[in-house]
């Protein structure tokens, strides 16, 4: 049965069975808290950051009575909110993107039950679509449970026992349009269902048809590691987490087959993905085989070229890049090189992907943040993937990718452990404040750190650098922006990765992959001009160190913002934990809505029964599919 610790205001606490459960639930005693997973007690003050909450909540006892529960702010102790209760949920992966999951590699594809808020829409499998109202106590015989309250349509109400919680989902669509409410009792959620069911497995047939013939084409089939791949391995300066040594398992093997490759790698923004697509690149090099790495901006380009050049520097590597930071010279001088051969590894922009661009033998494709790509530059991908291997990384897959994968059409590897001594940042929404500014760059400054500054306008962008100059005259502060010319940019980005500039003022050309472990306050302002998706990609540029990292969003003072604005930013502060890309990607399409990003039929199809329960109807159609076609039946 599904246990979690729930703690009254008024009533009676055990304060060491409290100490023993919270330790039994993956939680780790510390003197101050500082991190999710922690808690101290100290006399009459009990502190615990459970990893689904915003913030740190603490318990104040008088005698063994729980006096006041309140959650509040680790950077500044202010009080967030009060509480009458709290129900404390086991650390992530300690539990007793008896709960029944579905297969993304074992995980869930939509955010968990304790991502609900009341009022939210939720799917219970067996009655529908209805409305979370909280939790009650109710008496069963002598003893009193914990249920979920459900209302339905025509003033019904469910109440659902907390051991059954993993029926329950909160409702994603994509759509601005709230749902239809059920009535309970009735015959139409069944009805909706089993049409939605027909209609996923009509088209789980299709792809899995496609995917047949697709595995009938033979790819390169690569050798086994090499004595060089284990000393180029061990080369890597940091601990490897083991999604990380799983998912290279997985992509080796994949290389090592007959059919071509294609693997979606999802992890978090600085969870490792590039390790494992450096050693790909590596194994696809040690059997003569060139490599291209697609990326979408240019400074993520240079950024992968320094690192790639940097990790292969004690092997017979060439690595090479394309984009505008080459003059039109260099850049015909590569294409030379690569249908020659001489280049091993090609990293850049989507001018690779030039009609004109030839390989002598290209063997493995890397992707990063397909998504980004236009869609001429994905035809040109469709014709490449027929006959080389495609390992595809990103942060926060798009629904068509991820139930792709969900089907077994394309293969997936998970990257959830973040790297050893990660913190999760702060977040910090405030209206615009020149003090405000000045405490965070000087505070990162006092301890030798550096500071992004993000104003998305290249109109005024050098005003605001000079403001910023005047606010804190101790620290040097540089402009870039994609108007610049690319010597000029290439050179102020280079400085800033050497340590001599403090202040990047921007625009979000550093949105995508620029790794600057030193770099751990970020300031963006006007955040509410932004997306949901956009502004957690920037707010992934810190944090990617062990020091703990702050992320201010500012919003022009005294305006009103709108509801999607408001909504944003609520959710950046609601999903503070690392990890948490793939909700916000949810999070991002409810709100803008998702057009037909899926198809008109196949996005009904999700409308009327939620994305979670859509993706493990797929997740069944395609298990069952696959048993009919490897027993060479027709699943008519």
């Amino acid at each position: 049965m599904f246990e979690s610790i729930k703690i009254y205001k008024g009533e009676e606490l055990d304060y060491k069975a409290l100490a023993g459960q919270l330790v039994d639930y993956g939680y780790e005693r510390r003197e101050m808290i500082s991190e999710t997973g922690d808690f101290s007690m100290r006399g009459g003050i009990i502190d615990i950051f459970p990893p689904a909450f915003e913030g740190p909540v603490r318990i104040e006892l008088s005698g063994n009575i729980v006096e006041s529960i309140r959650s509040y702010s680790l950077l500044s102790s202010e009080t967030l909110e009060e509480h009458a209760m709290v129900i404390i949920l086991p650390k992530l992966g300690i539990y007793p993107k008896k709960r029944k999951k579905i297969n993304l590699g074992e995980k869930i594809p939509v955010s968990s039950f304790v991502d609900i808020q009341i009022n939210d829409y939720v799917v219970h499998v067996d009655h529908g679509i209805g409305v979370f109202k909280g939790f009650k106590k109710i008496k069963f015989g002598v003893e009193e449970k914990e249920n979920i309250i459900i209302d339905y349509a025509d003033n019904d109400r469910l109440y659902v026992p907390i051991e059954e919680m993993h029926l329950i989902q909160k409702y994603v669509a994509f759509e601005r349009r709230p749902p239809k409410l059920y009535k309970l009792g009735s015959k139409m959620w069944k009805a909706v269902k089993e049409r939605v069911k027909k209609g996923i497995y009509s088209m789980a047939f299709e792809l899995l048809e496609i995917n047949a013939m697709r595995s009938k084409v033979e790819g390169f089939q690569f050798s086994k590691d090499t004595d060089w791949q284990a000393q180029f391995e061990n080369n890597f300066p940091f601990e490897e987490t083991p999604d990380q040594l799983r998912s290279t398992v997985e992509v080796k093997k994949d290389m090592e087959a007959k059919k071509p490759m294609d693997r979606l790698l999802c992890g978090d923004v600085g969870y490792g993905k590039t390790e494992v697509a450096l050693r790909a690149a590596f194994k696809a090099v040690m059997d003569n085989k060139q490599v291209v790495i697609l990326v979408p901006t240019t400074l993520l380009a240079e950024q992968h070229f320094i690192t790639f050049k940097n990790r292969m520097k004690d092997f017979p590597v060439t690595v090479e890049m394309m984009s505008r930071f080459r003059t039109k010279a260099e850049s015909n001088r590569i294409l030379k090189q690569a249908e020659e051969g001489s280049i091993d590894i090609l990293i850049g922009t989507h001018a690779i992907l030039r009609k004109n661009t030839k390989f002598k033998d290209l063997g493995l494709v890397i992707i990063d943040e397909e998504q980004r790509f236009g869609v001429n530059d994905k035809e040109r991908l469709k014709k490449i993937r027929l006959t080389v291997d495609i390992l595809t990384l990103t942060a926060t897959p798009i629904p068509r990718t991820l139930y792709m994968s969900l089907m077994g059409i394309k293969d997936m590897s998970v990257i959830e452990t973040p790297p050893e001594d990660r913190l999760p940042v702060e977040v910090i929404v405030s209206e615009y404040d020149d003090n405000v500014i000045k405490k965070a760059i000087l505070f990162e400054k006092k301890r030798n750190g550096q500071i992004f500054f993000v104003h998305n306008r290249i109109e005024g962008i050098d005003k605001i650098a000079q403001r910023i100059s005047g606010l804190a005259p101790e620290v040097k502060v540089a402009v870039v922006h994609g108007r610049m010319h690319s010597k000029e940019l290439e050179g102020i980005m280079r400085e800033f990765m050497k340590g001599s500039i403090d202040v990047l003022v921007s625009t979000v050309i550093i949105e995508s992959g620029i790794d600057i472990p030193n770099a751990n306050t970020l300031i963006v302002n006007r955040s509410d001009m932004f997306g949901l998706a956009d502004l957690y990609q920037l707010k992934g540029r810190v944090g990617r160190f062990k020091n703990k990292a702050y992320a201010y969003f500012l919003v022009p003072r005294g305006s009103v913002l709108s509801k999607e604005s408001e909504r944003r930013l609520d959710a950046l502060e609601r999903y503070k934990d690392l990890g948490s890309g793939f909700k916000i990607a949810m999070e991002d399409l409810e709100i803008r809505g998702a057009g037909n990003l899926l198809g008109k039929e196949q996005h009904g199809y999700i409308s009327a029964i939620g994305f979670d329960l859509y993706c493990r109807i797929l997740r069944e159609a395609a298990d069952g599919l696959n048993k009919h076609q490897e027993n060479g039946a027709h699943p008519g």
